[in-house]
């Protein structure tokens, strides 16, 4: 519900009092309103939620007269409002200064103000209290404005327990020990004029370490007590890209402190609060002698992630969450350039192509897909747009404009949109207009058919003529569809406008040709006659390719030399897929592509490889006799890249090269658990493990998962024992993920049912009780079934367990317990299901995961329909 704009908050002062022993908490808000000249009426309407109010005043300021006391107190569940009705009319053109007494609940749910359990080093269990505001849970801590677009300035007093920390946006103004000597006030500095979805607190017992940035801003990484040396790793991707932040943007960090916290439980990964970020223990904590390169990739990236936020979305807020990818995509852009300013040799940008692009072109050829700029009529829409789109969609639409824009051109416009905007609100064409006024482009124009229509389009090569020293191809544009279906006539008109970039052999194409209608002529110069071209140089734009069989041919020699870069040999082969998928490709000419990559080493391509030979997988095993004939050819291209490879690490192994070792162990796990050689090698680091768990060169982490679903897979009761076990004895979250994501392979049917039995016996905390669910449902087609039937078997204490906490935790649960089938058998009764038994907040993912199912069950049925149903088909490769 939006509220009437007649009455606008200026200043909040917030008082908390928390009660540890009854989970609850007394607040004291007091509000500085400004009413315009047209109020009418006698209430004062509020978002309030879960909140029980004692008394409600105001008295006018500078005004003589008594105060105003509230006459009626109405509270409507369904708004999540609150109306204060007084006995006269509220004064026109007045401030007034409005307090409100009321009690809250410190839930347990990881929204609002909310409590977490933890152990301590003396192993006791303990409770903190932290927030989670974003993006519509402030109004389960305090009375408020809460839309983004109604910024003030926020005090924050809290009064806790004298032995515990407490911390909030802006540093402490004061501190003082009350009467009786168990408690203290803290009371903290005014903070900017902000919304009130980043207003945050945190109370508990913590360590830190701290350091200054080059441009003085003091950086603390709080820590659970005695885990201080865990933070070190963040603290120092915290203070240098803030420093590249601060000359990026051209405007210094705003605040006077940063703080990052790791919170026991905590539903998302981490939360931008300004001034004071939180974050899953396993997104910030790294333990220097236990972390992977892919934790700690992943905690730079969470690390980069939020601090763009500091700029994008705090300083300068979208006025509408329509807008959110404002926020989001900007942050998935900058995370990437961040990381890729700390860690170079990282290859981040072409890790962004098989990762954020390539889940942006998956989510984004549903038909139940959504614009990047997508209407919200009710607030409550907003929790299923925190999705592939508003995030990788987002960010590869930045990614695309920085392409097409140059980067000074880019920088300019994004420094001058931060100066103009700053402390404000924005939409969308905002930032077009900024870049317009940098580049001189049309950038408003370029860019609506990107963010304001859903999808993207196919790109096929209908016309080609080779001479000696240049080609000419004639290219047409469509509407994407991952299943194929035909489009109807208006969806047949459905244009982009797509920046063409290509590469030879020689490098990047310079001139960029725009791609305005349905069809194009682009001429590409060549050096020499047999020269190769590729369409998308760089996977700089979100669209698929389709090639003739020509080119293909000819880029034969540059993936087998190499002399095509990894990001765009990864390409050829997912969009490959995608085709074939959408029946648009034949299905051979993608099995006979594969086998150009018998020598490819590049964690890159691999990722796209990985990709592939999963999503065929997932599809051809729902037929026993084509499942086995894929999976012999699958085991033949892995004990490839093993032999290469190998399980021991080198002194000469970069980053890249760690995460290929982790990426093909995986691989070993799916496809070749059960040949000799591996299972000898995994058992035996198994139980070198087992000896001493602090062995990290039998098993380092990067392949901790992976070892123990290979032992799982190929073991009974004791394995499946000595791994759980190991959840209960490892010393912290990142360590205890690898149980969560392994346990479910298990090989015996009775151990998986006691595995999803598990997840919801409260011995795993509800931000990671969806883990072996996925698990489970993953490790054989069998266990699809077993892992579904759960799930409508305990629907009712899944509900219950979740309750109202984040949407994206049922969304979890229904992907992980319903996702994988190829049927529309299955698509039909799990869609009866949810109509019996309706989740509004997960109605987008169902029908996503719906039409996932659909799309593969027409995608098996054209693999049946072709040569790969054929036991020679498979001999002849």
């Amino acid at each position: 519900v939006l509220l009437p704009p007649t009455i606008s908050p200026v200043r909040y002062d917030l008082k908390f009092t928390p009660d540890f022993e009854n989970f609850t908490f007394a607040g004291v808000t007091t509000i500085e309103l400004t009413t315009s000249a047209d109020v009418s009426g006698n209430d004062i309407k509020m978002h309030a939620k879960e909140l029980c109010f004692a008394s409600a005043s105001y008295v006018v300021k500078g005004g003589e007269g008594e105060g105003n006391e509230a006459e009626e107190i109405r509270v409507n569940l369904k708004a999540t409002t609150v109306t204060f009705g007084f006995g006269s009319s509220l004064p026109a053109n007045a401030t007034l200064i409005l307090t409100i007494q009321y009690t809250g609940f410190l839930n347990n749910q990881m929204a609002g103000f909310y409590r977490s359990s933890y152990t301590d080093i003396h192993g006791e269990s303990k409770i903190m209290a932290s927030t989670q505001f974003e993006s519509l849970d402030a109004r389960r801590a305090f009375p408020c404005w809460d839309e983004p677009a109604c910024k003030a300035i926020f005090r924050v007093t809290l009064t806790v327990p004298k032995d515990l920390d407490a911390f909030s946006n802006m540093p402490e103004l004061s501190n003082k020990t009350l009467a009786g000597g168990k408690k203290k006030e803290l009371t903290f500095l005014d903070t900017p004029v902000m919304s009130t979805y980043l207003v945050a607190f945190c109370i508990g017992e913590f360590d830190y370490v701290q350091a200054q940035t080059s441009h003085g801003v003091m950086v603390r990484v709080y820590t659970p007590p005695g885990k201080s040396e865990t933070g070190l790793f963040a603290l120092d991707c915290a203070t240098k890209s803030l420093d590249a932040y601060d000359d990026f943007f051209g405007i210094p960090y705003p605040l006077p402190k940063l703080d990052m916290v790791a919170i026991p439980e905590f539903a998302a990964g981490a939360m931008e609060n300004w001034g004071l970020v939180t974050y899953r223990e396993v997104e910030l904590l790294i333990d220097p002698t236990k972390a992977s390169s892919n934790q700690k990739q992943r905690v730079c990236t969470v690390v980069t992630h939020e601090l763009a936020h500091q700029w994008f979305g705090n300083l300068v807020t979208m006025t509408w969450w329509d807008d959110l990818w404002l926020n989001e995509g900007f942050a998935s852009w900058a995370e990437n350039w961040a990381a890729d300013v700390l860690f170079p040799n990282w290859s981040m940008w072409d890790q962004f192509t098989t990762g954020h692009l390539s889940a942006a072109l998956r989510l984004d050829a549903l038909k139940s897909s959504h614009p990047i700029q997508v209407p919200i009529n009710h607030a409550e829409e907003v929790e299923e747009v925190f999705d592939a789109i508003s995030y990788c969609k987002g960010g590869s639409v930045v990614k695309m404009i920085r392409a097409v824009l140059g980067m000074k051109a880019f920088q300019s416009g994004l420094g001058e949109y931060m100066k103009k905007h700053a402390y404000g609100n924005t939409e969308t064409t905002d930032l077009w207009q900024a870049w317009e006024e940098s580049s001189g482009m049309p950038v408003q124009e370029m860019m609506a058919s990107w963010t304001e229509q859903m999808g993207f389009p196919l790109v096929t090569v209908t016309g080609e003529k080779w001479e000696d020293d240049k080609v000419t191809l004639t290219l047409e544009q469509e509407w994407f569809l991952s299943d194929g279906s035909p489009l109807s006539a208006e969806d047949k008109e459905k244009k982009w406008c797509i920046p063409l970039l290509t590469c030879t052999a020689e490098g990047t194409q310079q001139d960029i040709i725009f791609m305005r209608e349905k069809s194009a002529t682009v001429t590409i110069p060549l050096s020499s006659k047999d020269g190769w071209v590729k369409l998308n140089a760089g996977q700089d734009v979100p669209i698929r390719v389709k090639l003739t069989s020509k080119m293909i041919e000819r880029l034969g020699l540059g993936i087998q030399s190499k002399t095509l870069p990894p990001a765009d040999r990864a390409a050829l082969l997912t969009d490959s897929y995608a085709l074939v998928k959408a029946g648009k490709m034949e299905p051979e000419s993608l099995i006979k592509l594969l086998s150009n990559y018998i020598d490819e080493d590049s964690y890159i391509v691999w990722c796209g490889i990985a990709d592939i030979l999963g999503g065929l997988d997932a599809v051809m095993s729902d037929d026993p006799a084509m499942g086995k004939n894929f999976k012999d050819l699958a085991r033949k291209i892995v004990l490839g890249l093993y032999t290469k490879v190998g399980w021991e690490g080198k002194s000469t192994d970069g980053h890249l090269d760690t995460l290929l070792r982790g990426m093909m162990i995986g691989l070993l796990s799916v496809f070749c658990y059960d040949d000799d050689a591996v299972a000898a090698e995994a058992s035996r680091r198994f139980a070198l493990f087992q000896q001493n768990h602090e062995d990290m060169k039998s098993l380092p982490s990067d392949m901790r998962s992976s070892v123990f679903k290979i032992v799982l897979k190929n073991g009974g009761a004791q394995e499946y024992q000595e791994v759980k076990a190991y959840f209960g004895q490892a010393s912290d979250n990142a360590e205890r993920k690898h149980v969560l994501g392994s346990l479910g392979h298990t090989s015996d049917p009775n151990l998986k049912l006691s595995v999803l039995e598990w997840t919801i016996s409260g011995e795993i905390k509800l931000q990671d009780f969806f883990y072996p669910m996925g698990s489970v449902r993953s490790s054989s087609r069998e266990a699809r079934d077993i892992a579904w039937t759960f799930f409508k078997n305990n629907f009712k204490a899944i509900k219950a367990m979740i309750g109202n906490a984040n949407a994206s935790l049922m969304d979890a649960a229904i992907v992980s317990c319903g996702g994988g089938f190829c049927s529309d058998e299955k698509a039909n009764e799990i869609e009866e299901f949810f109509k019996a038994n309706p989740v509004p907040r997960s109605s987008r993912k169902i029908q996503q995961t719906l039409e996932g199912m659909r799309t593969n069950a027409k995608f098996l049925a054209l693999l049946q329909k072709s040569d790969l149903a054929n036991d020679a088909f498979w001999s002849s490769l």
